[in-house]
């Protein structure tokens, strides 16, 4: 039955409504008809993870792509929708291949294939199981159409704008889609913009796009319509916007917008407002104006934050405002409510510099950079700086352009260039009118609108303005910061009118200035604010503001009090956060002569604004101007609740450095306690004051206020701040009786000045502000009682809160003493007997003092009177200089006095340090201060505890004391090796000068034993607890760092930092006690029981001993158990996080970032922004923590690099956790990936080779996404299969492609930052070994790899010497020769593969071939000839035998899991052995010194086997080559360094090493045993050659040849030095070093090339290989090496690339050759012939040199001689030697053949496929095989004079003719073309050497092929091979001379008659020389005459 002819049915059909009724119910009826089951255009569906039910026949059905296209069509002709109702079921069941199968139709009919698309999409958007891989096809698939894209991007919106209410996690998973598929800018620069704008904000939220760029870029590119957008959205998404209602509660969280985003969007808007229709610039600014509103609301202070004695104020801000958190309380959990306020050292028991980590406490806006902060002033100015940080919001100039000639660059204004004075206000008199002398026209210049007259009503509405600030209530009123905000939107306003009322305000006001001076104080105050405002905001630029500025300067310069004076001070106070902007201006007021009487926080504005910074710590300083005071009153007497005091108004506004608001109207606001009574504890245990309140209990007690009274002072001093200091003033005396006010001296000093160093500035402007000289001096009483109590407390060393505290009330002491210029008096406190009694007592009392009065001396560079060079002060500094030169003083303090001179700009070396620390009778004398009363002088030793009562605790010894610091860390992480006890033994310290070792030496034995047992005891149960207890601290709060962070690479290093850190400072406080006393009792024992009987005298020694023992190595022993519970800690805590780290992945698997909602929520509902968490990485500067974790692990030295300690983390765990670099490796992999699919043209889309290629790329990006080893496993494993399976059927370029693919993917993998080149190596010939067989021997794929560096060559080599099966595998066997062949004797690419790579498998070969006895592999013994005549060097291949050796050596070179500590061992033993060897008694060639050495190795243990041994030369060799590495880098760093000099130095390492092989071969195994030493120097050698090879692979072109070179010609020299060891050895040692320098040859080191010519070529190499060693058994090794230097330079010198290198390698070789020509002909006769076969034809000088050559006894008769008879020489008939196999490169038939033609002439083809035979290839100049040629010649010449011989004749020109041989030689001359023929006489040119039966038989042949020569060509040629070797420079060989002379002379040739003679008449000057040069002027004359007359 024939097939249903199913084509036919899917052609288009005449009756379409026929055709669709058939296929509508062939799909009702699968069953009856199906179309799966006929021949169709399937969809591809193997890219499916899930792919669809195959047995379901509905489904199946749909596979068929043209069924689907035959609907399609359909739909096109009328029958729509039907055709849509079929397609419902797919859609429902399938819809995954039918999207694909929509996708790879080409199809013309688009309409409903567009809209099933559509349709289709939004399922894969959901969460299908193929959604990622169907979204990836249709957007990267192959010659999809940018509609498809189009489609996809219109389908997302759609989805989610169909929805309900815009739902998020709709978007949030289509900004996941669009990241995936890397369309998110293509989908953001798309329609409709509601969705486009949503999407951006989602994404700007997640960092992946920066918002306002991108809506100033898409305002600018559409205009209205897209600003019109994004109103819409902003309405939708925030409601409340245009001040309708707030939200309904219920609005979900997602659903709103964050505060950050609104305001970028805000921002971006008004900055276009001025240029859209009025109506949409309306509605713009009433969504700014309402804006401030809707943001409050957002910032809804976290719960718990207000403090309950505090009603909120007008706006929750201030509860939060940033100033009052400093970063490293807020890291500690911000503590808001509560007494103690956040604090710099808040967390006891952190390292002190950790406070470096989030840099010093500085402006809250650096601490957190500033989202938005509403404030009501400049609605929404602010915002648009943020990024840029201009503290002028978006609207500012940067810097001033006008600015930089001249003072300040400004037009001088020394005269009042405002003439006009229009504003006339009832608040000022009206003074009369200045005559200016500046013409009014001149004002244009400054304020270009000045010359416009404005309007009666703008004049009238700019002065009602101007009244409103200076009236007072109930006149209307507007506050600066109004006036301000108005004149901002006046600027940039889009009505004229406004604009005008702005320019006329403006001008009004600078025409003014003159007039200041008559104003009343507070409109002066109100006028300045305005004025400083106006420059603070940049409402003006240019020449108006540098006039601004040049008036506030021209003010400041007036005399100090003076009323403008005051008005400078303001208004500068008012833009001092715009100082930075403009240092010069800084400089220029820093120059005015009563500067140092500006208020204190304004000198430092200006101090550091002349370096362009804000300064660290944002000082607020009240001004007290008279102004300023008289302000405060008016506002107090008006007392009018609405708009009055500005103090209500001022606590909604915050400040940060951006958002400038007024400096005047900045509320500090602080936590508050509710009340201070002493049982509430603080609610986080920042700095502690309990030591003072202990100390304040005990004393007298002070009448305390009533407790409402109590909380009314801490009220006044929490919202105290600069605005409203009067005003609080005030309250304060309202509020506090007199007989209080010693408590409020009390409250301020311990509760508060103790604690807040960020406000000392503004608490001792309040003592200014209050002049109560009483309180001040009850203050000072108070701060010295304090620091008093402090100096006496316990100084315990973790005790950090008492030395803040100190720090800071010294802090406080200078800035009320010195910095008002009010001495410390000596009976108060003596600073500088203070110093000297701290250095006596010792380091921790140093840790107290030091700091301290370095803060209170810092105060003195504000004074007058004791700023340097105040003696008072340079007295103490010299005593801190003092100390600062004391060697063993803490780095930190140090620090803090080098800080301390910086300040008072000294500098520290020009300070004069006295001997005050040396005298000791003053020492003794001095008062105490650090300690408390006596309670007995008899010990001075006794410090009582530090109380104020005699209540005495536990005495304190000052021993004791000491004992509780831990000693400074001696060792480094690296330096202990924990894997042993025997870590120990080497840093054990014995201090020779312990009195029982010198009186016992014996018992030193003991101290090892006695420090182990130790040791021993402890470190299980310390490790164990350690690790308890920092697991569960470092857990929790890593878990809490991290809960967003998706990569759990980074949550597990910080997790492994913090861990060391813990558990190593726990280990370290639990275990040093009882280590010291452990020691100290083990010594003691073993003391005891080895000196049984001990006089009391000897225990007492033994007492000091053991004790001193233990001081010195606790440390040791001490480090030894942290670092053993540290490398436990780190796979304990793995295990512990196993499960994080599992879900991290696992999120990463299904494509989705992992994030914890719980800790989510938690964060954005409780957390201020400023500590919030935020999804993604972790900050930087939470990450500091950890790093600084790292950097200072307790105990041990601080260390710079952070990766993880040797043996912290094996090796494995690296991949399962491997870093983000690995993503970055895979993305770029996959990029590559896609490129190349992109390129392959689309007919070969569907070609097995592109989809095996697409099917790679999905696995790729499968293994980015779950990034673990087992993923990388697989892809791995798909790659090496792949190329394994890739045949050549294909097209050639897509193979190259499939090819170039697979490798690119291996190399990624191969990546160090990925899996690195060990761990891949082994896995891909894992999957080489043990793939299937039908393509196991895939030879091009595996030589591929092979030279691409992916193959573990060792493994590799020893599987297919096993696979081969001793020959029975005949697959592995054809595959192992041709692999040898490709890789050995074809030398093409593979440069870096030897011999001993490939060694077993070569073995295996030879055997093979020896053993099968005839029936070999065909080709094997040819193969095994030709590797074997290459390395005939490597004469013996026993198993075990030198040879073997040394390839083991080389592939143990690449090894390098070196057993822990061996690398350290095998250093400090290079090291001694180099020291000995330089040392005066290491006697007669180091003997001594070798012998001494010998006893250190085997005490290493190095000489126990022969790994080791091994290992240990290896890590040698490294060594002293990477010293010299290090030593040229020197050189290229410092060009002058004397190149000798370097060169000295590496020599200095590598001599000796060199000499310590040398000894070692010369004294392993016995005297005789020869064996052993060989296989030595063989191991040792291939180490050496093994390093070589790896370094020359890696470095390339940065290699160095130095090194290698020196060993090897030291070496070289050690071991021919005349001793008898070393002669019986001299052989097997040569062999040795021939096979090294053969493995090095250049085809495989081209770097080493020079060195290695060299080498070869030294003297005494050459003499010892050529001349001594006996029967000529150096000489075939020696000429391998002679033709591995010519293989190398073939193919530069066949193609005449001589760049300088080649130049002078081609010289060097010319010269070797001249010696041996000169010394040693001989070799240069036997080995000619191989010499010739491997140097290119056009080298005829070089090849002239080599056939010169005849032996020395012999004497050349002269070849000029006339009628010289050549057949009667003696010599002629004697055969020369010889020694190159050249008959084995003749194939074994073709030889077969040509044998049987010389005998009998047959077969006949032989002539005729002689030429086929010859023939390799068309390519020009390579088409002949010219080897087979040179051998074809040599062996039919030599079986021609045999067959002549046989006869019993000589060769003559009769006897040679009419033979087998010569019609072989004349078919070749006739047949060949030119190329070939000229190879062919060149090989018979190199036979015509010196006197022997070749050169006369080959002489005679080529004159015989001359004479018969059938064409003149033929002719021709010969003369030129002739002829060209004979015009080059001499030495020319004789038997080419005489052949060209008979060629010449005799007439019988007719050489001159012939054309080619004369063709030119410089050839024929040519041969007329050559002519007079061979025979003589006058014989040349007859010969050419004669001929011609003939």
């Amino acid at each position: 039955m024939e097939v249903f002819p199913v084509d036919l049915i899917y052609r288009p059909w005449k009756h379409a409504e026929g055709q669709l009724s058939f296929i509508q119910h062939s799909l009702i009826n699968p069953e009856i008809f199906c179309f799966a089951d006929y021949p169709c255009h399937a969809v591809a569906t193997d890219i499916l993870k899930a792919p669809p039910e195959d047995d379901n026949r509905e489904i199946a059905t749909w596979k068929s792509l043209d069924l689907i296209e035959s609907l399609l069509r359909l739909a096109e002709v009328g029958q729509y929708e039907q055709v849509k109702q079929l397609f419902s079921f797919p859609i429902k069941h399938c819809p995954d291949m039918l999207v694909l199968a929509l996708l790879q139709i080409n199809t013309s009919w688009h309409t409903l294939r567009h809209e099933l698309i559509s349709t289709l999409m939004p399922i894969f958007l959901g969460n299908h199981p193929n959604s990622a891989i169907i979204l990836h096809y249709a957007w990267h698939g192959q010659g999809q159409s940018p509609s498809i894209r189009q489609l996809i991007m219109h389908a997302m919106a759609e989805w989610y704008m169909r929805g309900e209410q815009y739902d998020q996690a709709k978007l949030s998973r289509i900004l996941d889609v669009a990241q995936d598929l890397k369309a998110l800018s293509m989908l953001l620069n798309g329609t409709p913009f509601a969705f486009v704008i949503d999407l951006a904000a989602l994404a700007s939220r997640r960092e992946y796009l920066k918002l306002d760029k991108w809506l100033t870029d898409k305002i600018r590119e559409h205009g209205e319509p897209f600003i019109q957008a994004c109103m819409t959205f902003l309405k939708r998404r925030c409601p409340s916007i245009l001040g309708g209602l707030a939200p309904e509660k219920d609005q979900p969280k997602s659903a709103q917008l964050p505060p950050e985003t609104l305001a970028t969007m805000l921002a971006c808007l008004q900055a276009c407002a001025g240029s859209v229709s009025q109506e949409l610039s309306e509605t713009i600014l009433t969504m700014v104006a309402n804006c401030s509103n809707v943001m409050n609301k957002a910032r809804q202070p976290p719960p718990g934050v207000m403090p309950k004695g505090r009603p909120p104020s007008a706006s929750s801000l201030d509860a939060i405002s940033p100033v009052q958190i400093d970063p490293l309380a807020g890291m500690a959990s911000l503590s808001i409510g509560g007494s103690a306020a956040p604090h710099t050292q808040s967390m006891q028991g952190f390292p002190p510099n950790l406070g470096s980590a989030f840099s010093t406490p500085q402006s809250p806006a650096k601490a957190f950079p500033p989202l938005s902060t509403p404030n009501q002033t400049t609605a929404f100015s602010g915002i648009g700086g943020l990024s840029s940080q201009l503290p002028v919001g978006g609207l500012g100039t940067g810097s001033l352009p006008g600015i930089g000639t001249g003072a300040l660059g400004l037009p001088a204004v020394n005269n009042d260039p405002f003439v006009q004075r229009k504003l006339g206000t009832s608040g000022l008199n009206q003074p009369t009118f200045q005559q200016s002398k500046m013409k009014p026209s001149d004002l244009s210049q400054v304020w270009p609108e000045a010359n416009q007259h404005f309007s009666k009503e703008i004049d009238d509405e700019a002065n009602s303005y101007f009244q409103r600030i200076y009236n007072h209530p109930p006149h209307p009123t507007m506050s600066v910061d109004e006036v301000l905000e108005m004149l901002q939107r006046f600027k940039d306003s889009t009505i004229k009118r406004e604009r005008e009322v702005f320019n006329c305000m403006l001008r009004n006001l600078f025409e003014e200035y003159r007039f200041f001076p008559q104003y009343p104080d507070k409109e002066l105050h109100i006028t300045a604010c305005l004025f400083g405002g106006i420059i603070e905001k940049g409402l003006v630029t240019y020449m108006a503001l540098g006039l601004a500025l040049r008036y506030v300067l021209e003010a400041l310069r007036k005399p100090f009090g003076s009323k403008m004076y005051y008005f400078g001070i303001a208004a500068l106070d008012r833009f001092k956060n715009r100082l930075k902007d403009y240092p010069q201006y800084c400089q220029h007021l820093a120059s005015i002569s009563h500067f140092m009487q500006f208020p204190h926080h304004l000198q430092e504005y200006i101090e550091y604004g002349q370096q362009s910074r804000d300064p660290p710590v944002k000082m607020q300083g009240s001004i007290t101007t008279p102004g300023s005071i008289a302000l405060a009153q008016a506002q107090a007497q008006a007392q009018v609740p609405a708009k009055a005091p500005l103090a209500g108004q001022v606590s909604t506004m915050v400040t940060t450095s951006t958002t400038t608001t007024v400096a005047k109207t900045v509320t500090v606001t602080r936590p508050t306690g509710v009340s201070f009574k002493k049982d509430v504890p603080p609610s986080i245990n920042t700095t502690n004051i309990d030591t003072l309140l202990v100390a304040t209990d005990q004393t007298e007690r002070i009448v305390e206020p009533p407790e409402n009274i109590q909380e009314k002072i801490a009220f006044i001093f929490n919202n105290l701040s600069q605005s409203n200091m009067t005003q609080k003033v005030e309250e304060l005396k309202e509020t506090v009786k007199e007989e209080f006010m010693p408590w409020v001296s009390q409250y301020l000093v311990m509760k508060r000045v103790s604690i807040e160093p960020n406000f000392h500035s503004l608490y001792s402007n309040f003592l200014d502000t209050l002049k109560n000289p009483e309180f001040n001096k009850m203050v000072l009483n108070e701060t010295y009682r304090n620091i008093k109590v402090l100096l006496t407390s316990d100084k315990a060393a973790a005790n950090f809160s008492d030395r803040s505290l100190l720090k800071n009330l010294g802090h406080w002491l200078g800035m009320i003493t010195l910095a008002k210029n009010k001495p410390i008096l000596h009976t108060d406190l003596d600073v500088k007997s203070l110093l000297l009694e701290a250095y006596v007592k010792g380091q921790q009392e140093l840790l107290y003092v030091v700091p301290f009065v370095a803060k209170v001396l810092e105060s003195s560079i504000r004074s007058v009177v004791f700023r340097p060079p105040n003696p008072w002060t340079m007295a103490i500094m010299n005593v801190l200089a003092e100390l600062h030169q004391e060697h063993d003083l803490k780095l930190n303090l140090k620090f803090e006095i080098e800080v301390l001179c910086k300040n008072l700009a000294l500098d520290i070396n020009e300070l004069k340090p006295g001997n005050l620390l040396k005298d000791k009778d003053r020492l003794k004398n001095l008062d105490e201060q650090l300690s408390a009363p006596k309670k007995d002088v008899k010990q001075p030793e006794e410090l009582p505890p530090i109380t104020t009562t005699t209540t005495s605790t536990t005495p304190a010894t000052s021993t004791t004391c000491t004992a509780t610091v831990p000693p400074q860390p001696q060792y480094s992480y690296h330096d202990i090796n924990v894997y042993s006890l025997a870590g120990l033994a080497p840093h054990i310290t014995l201090n020779p000068t312990i009195p029982l070792f010198q009186a016992h030496p014996q018992l030193k034995q003991c101290v090892r034993q006695a420090i182990e047992r130790a040791v021993q005891e402890l470190v299980h149960p310390v490790v164990d607890r350690s690790i308890k207890i920092a697991m569960t601290t470092c857990e929790q709060i890593v878990r809490k760092d991290f809960a967003l962070d998706s990569e759990e690479s980074r949550m597990r290093i910080a997790a492994h930092h913090m861990m060391r850190n813990l558990t190593a400072g726990m280990a370290m406080i639990t275990c040093r006690e009882p280590l010291l006393m452990s020691i100290s009792t083990n010594l003691k024992n073993s003391f005891a029981s080895a000196l049984r009987t001990a006089s009391p005298q000897q225990r007492e020694m033994m007492d000091q001993a053991a004790a001193q023992l233990a001081q010195d190595n606790c440390e040791l022993a001490c480090c030894f158990i942290q670092k053993t519970a540290v490398e436990k800690a780190g796979p304990e805590m793995d295990k512990r996080l196993a499960t994080e780290f599992e879900l991290r992945k696992h999120a990463r698997q299904e494509g989705r970032r992992y994030c914890d909602p719980v800790v989510l929520t938690y964060q954005a509902e409780r957390m201020p922004e400023q500590i919030r968490l935020k999804v993604g990485g972790v900050d930087p500067k939470q990450l500091a923590v950890y790093e600084e974790f790292a950097r200072n692990v307790p105990g041990f030295l601080p260390t710079n690099d952070l990766s993880q300690p040797t043996g912290f983390l094996a090796q494995p765990m690296k991949q399962a956790w491997a870093t983000d670099d690995v993503a970055q490796i895979y993305d770029k992999c996959i990029t590559e990936l896609e490129q190349h699919l992109h390129a392959i043209p689309p007919t070969l889309a569907m070609n097995p080779q592109a989809q095996a290629l697409r099917s790679l790329l999905e696995v790729v990006v499968l293994s980015r996404n779950s990034r673990d080893a087992i993923a990388a496993l697989g892809l791995l494993q798909k790659a090496v299969e792949g190329l394994l399976d890739a045949t050549s059927g294909a097209d050639a370029d897509l193979l190259l492609r499939y090819r170039e693919c697979h490798l690119l993917v291996l190399k990624a993998l191969q990546d160090g930052r990925a899996y690195g080149s060990p761990w891949c190596n082994k896995q891909i010939t894992r999957c080489l070994i043990e793939c299937r067989d039908e393509y196991k021997y895939n030879v091009e794929a595996v030589e591929l790899l092979i030279r691409n560096h992916l193959v573990n060559m060792q493994q590799y080599d020893l599987h297919l010497a096993q696979s081969m099966e001793n020959g029975l595998n005949y697959m592995a066997v054809a595959f192992a020769m041709q692999l040898v062949k490709i890789l050995l004797v074809d030398e093409r690419s593979v440069a870096h593969i030897t011999e001993a790579d490939l060694f077993h498998t070569i073995e295996t070969l030879m055997r093979i071939n020896a053993h099968s006895r005839g029936n070999a592999p065909e080709g094997l013994p040819q193969l095994m000839e030709v590797v074997r005549s290459n390395y005939e060097a490597m004469i013996d291949r026993a198993h075990g035998g030198p040879n073997f050796m040394m390839h083991s050596g080389i592939s143990q070179a690449s090894e390098y899991d070196d057993p822990p500590g061996l690398r350290e061992k095998a250093e400090y033993l290079l090291r001694e052995w180099v020291n000995l060897y330089h040392s005066a008694a290491a006697g007669r060639d180091s003997t001594k010194a070798f012998s001494a050495f010998v006893g250190q190795m085997h005490q290493q243990g190095i000489l126990k086997t022969d790994d080791l041994i091994t290992r240990f030369f290896r890590l040698c060799t490294e060594m002293c080559v990477e010293i010299s590495y290090r030593a040229q880098a020197e050189q290229q760093h410092n060009p002058a360094a004397n190149p000798t000099m370097i060169r000295a130095k590496c020599y200095h390492n590598l001599d000796a090493f060199v000499r310590l092989i040398a000894l070692l071969v010369k004294h392993s195994g016995e005297a005789t045993n020869t064996v052993t030493k060989i296989n030595l120097l063989n191991k040792v050698l291939g180490i050496v050659v093994g390093v070589l090879l790896q370094d020359h692979d890696v470095r390339q072109s940065e290699f160095q040849q130095l090194p290698y070179h020196r060993i090897f010609i030291m070496l070289l020299l050690e071991l021919n030095a005349p001793e008898h060891v070393l002669e019986t050895i001299n052989f097997q040692t040569l062999t040795a070093f021939c096979n090294t320098f053969h493995i090095l040859r250049p085809t495989k080191a081209p770097g080493f090339v020079y060195a290695w010519l060299e080498l070869i070529s030294h003297r005494i190499f050459i003499a010892r290989m050529l001349a001594h060693t006996p029967q000529q058994k150096g000489w075939p090794m020696y000429a391998q090496l002679l033709i591995d230097l010519f293989r190398y330079l073939a193919p530069f010198l066949r193609n005449v690339e001589l760049t300088k290198p080649m130049q002078i390698l081609y010289k060097g070789t010319l010269r070797v050759l001249l010696v041996l020509l000169h010394d040693f002909p001989e070799f240069l006769c036997d080995y000619h012939y191989g010499f010739c076969d491997v140097i290119p034809p056009n080298c005829i000088q070089l090849r002239n040199l080599i056939l010169s050559a005849f032996p020395r006894n012999m004497r050349l008769p002269d070849p000029f001689t006339p009628n010289l008879k050549v057949d009667m020489l003696s010599e002629i008939n004697i055969a020369p030697r010889i020694l190159t196999n050249f008959t084995g490169v003749m194939p074994p038939q073709f030889k077969k053949d040509l044998d049987s033609y010389l005998k009998t002439r047959s077969p006949v083809t032989f002539l005729s496929d002689l030429r086929s035979n010859l023939q390799v290839s068309n390519e020009p100049g390579n088409r002949y095989n010219l080897q087979l040629i040179n051998a074809l010649v040599l062996y039919v010449g030599t079986q021609a004079i045999a067959h002549i011989h046989n006869k019993g004749s000589t060769p003559s020109m009769s006897t040679i003719t009419h033979s087998a041989h010569m019609d072989i030689f004349q078919n070749l001359a006739v047949d060949l073309d030119t190329e070939g023929r000229y190879l062919f006489l060149n090989a018979i040119a190199n036979q015509l050497r010196y006197p022997n039966s070749h050169t006369h038989y080959f002489s005679c042949t080529m004159l015989y092929l001359f004479a018969e020569a059938n064409t003149e060509a033929i002719q021709e040629q010969i003369t030129r091979v002739l002829l060209e070797r004979l015009i080059v420079n001499r030495p020319h060989p004789w038997g080419l001379l005489i052949t060209f002379i008979e060629l010449i002379k005799n007439p019988a040739f007719k050489f001159w008659n012939h054309e080619f003679v004369h063709c030119a008449p410089e050839i024929e000057k040519l041969f007329q020389s050559v002519a007079q040069c061979c025979m003589g002027q006058k014989q040349a004359q007859q010969v050419m005459e004669g001929t011609g007359a003939s």
